[in-house]
């Protein structure tokens, strides 16, 4: 079901935070290969390079093609940062953790020709050193959303199969007028919270939510389902202008949920949807299929989950042993992965042996979950009752994800950003 409207949805921002972080003697060009080409023959003295794993083959090839012309490349990001001793032989120079103590000695040393081969920052970072991204130089034409903010880095959570459970990974919160000023610097009214948990430190996100309250916001932002604890702040949220929020239900069965060390309990489920839906929020549910405990009926008993609770949007995935990840080194230790191209380590493939479940069920009841889930029946079964949702509803539900392949090719001819502000005016006035 996803296109290439997903890897256009927003810019990558650790490579516009680079930026800010480069002295401005330096030259810079930025690449985003999903959606430009790398021009090879750039006359560059050091290439960086962000890393997600699934992308990870793909950047050793480009790496070999700059070094092939004596070009030094550093690579970083979070695949780096949580499998650093399978990546450091593949680069010049890996970048462990926060880039904002050691870039700029990164860019030293290459000057001088004496490029170290790991670079890490093992102080204690502070959110107040969270550096804010070049929102100035990024062409807004070629994204559908380029007003994306975060609040925070990490996650307090330590879910086994998340990134979030490797070494090396920290929970810090902004500054809130660092925030603030990102905010107004995007010159909107709708604004993308992209943290991984939104609500990591109940506290803060009130403190933010009492700067943000009289801004007239429209936002989006991801939450644990342990907003359920929080309803006073739930109330702020919506006054402040939540619209939706991405949340990790992650699974209807608790014995699963709780090998994976995912504090979820689904009996609490039916009553989080009430408070979101009784107060306007739309949800977009996580869902992970082929947890251990998970048999064949579980697409079966989390489409009748989906559908009777009238959830608006869903992104599916299969289980995947992340490099780093408590997840994975159980299951490397029980013999159980049986893929190793890291370029099928996206949740879309399955590259481990599942417990109660073959490989060729839980593979075909992913697709089959996202078939049903966006058919035209669960679409109207699933309308929302509040008339002011229906329009964005309808707009993600048909023309990103049922007809996201049409909507992807009539963005190779309208920019993107214009389609961008013309959803924002349709589903939220802004």
């Amino acid at each position: 079901m996803d296109t290439d409207l997903k890897t256009q949805m927003s810019p990558p921002l650790g490579i516009f935070t680079l930026l800010n972080l480069t002295p401005t003697s330096h030259e810079t060009l930025v690449v985003n290969e999903n959606i430009e080409k790398i021009p090879f023959n750039y006359p560059a003295d050091i290439v960086g390079i962000t890393v997600t794993l699934d992308v990870f083959p793909r950047a050793c090839e480009i790496a070999k093609k700059f070094n092939s012309r004596n070009i030094p490349v550093v690579a970083g990001g979070i695949h780096i940062t949580c499998s650093p001793d399978e990546c450091v032989s593949h680069f010049d120079a890996i970048c462990i953790g926060a880039a904002e103590r050691v870039w700029a000695k990164i860019l030293t040393d290459a000057d001088a020709k004496k490029l170290q081969k790991v670079y890490q920052d093992t102080g204690e970072f502070c959110g107040s050193e969270i550096v804010s991204p070049a929102y100035d130089k990024i062409d807004r034409k070629k994204y559908l959303y380029a007003n994306v903010v975060t609040t925070s880095r990490g996650c307090p959570c330590r879910c086994d199969f998340c990134y979030n459970s490797c070494q090396h990974r920290f929970y810090v919160r902004r500054p809130i007028p660092d925030v603030l000023r990102d905010i107004r610097s995007l010159n909107t009214r709708h604004i993308y919270f992209v943290d991984d948990n939104f609500i990591g430190d109940p506290n803060y996100t009130h403190e933010l939510l009492a700067q943000l309250d009289g801004m007239n916001l429209k936002w989006n932002a991801a939450v644990t389902t342990k907003i359920l604890n929080h309803l006073d702040l739930l109330d702020f949220m919506v006054k402040t202008g939540c619209q939706s929020l991405f949340i990790g239900f992650e699974s209807v069965n608790n014995a699963a949920l709780a090998k994976v060390n995912k504090d979820n309990h689904s009996e609490q489920y039916d009553r989080l949807v009430y408070e979101l839906h009784k107060r306007g929020i739309m949800i977009n549910a996580s869902m992970v299929f082929g947890l251990d405990g998970d048999g064949p009926e579980v697409f079966a008993n989390t489409l009748d989950w989906l559908v009777k609770n009238k959830i608006e949007t869903l992104t599916s995935h299969i289980l995947t042993p992340y490099p780093g990840t408590r997840l994975h080194e159980c299951m490397e230790a029980a013999g159980r992965i049986i893929d190793r191209d890291l370029s099928h380590y996206n949740t879309a493939h399955v590259v481990y042996k599942p417990q109660n479940i073959s490989k060729d069920e839980l593979y075909k009841g992913y697709l089959r979950m996202y078939k049903q889930f966006y058919s035209f029946k669960n679409i109207l079964r699933r309308t929302p009752a509040n008339p002011k949702q229906r329009k964005p509803y309808f707009l993600f539900n048909l023309f990103y994800r049922k007809y996201g392949k049409l909507t992807s090719a009539i963005c190779k001819i309208l920019p993107m950003s214009l389609l961008g502000r013309l959803a924002e005016r349709f589903s939220y006035k802004v």
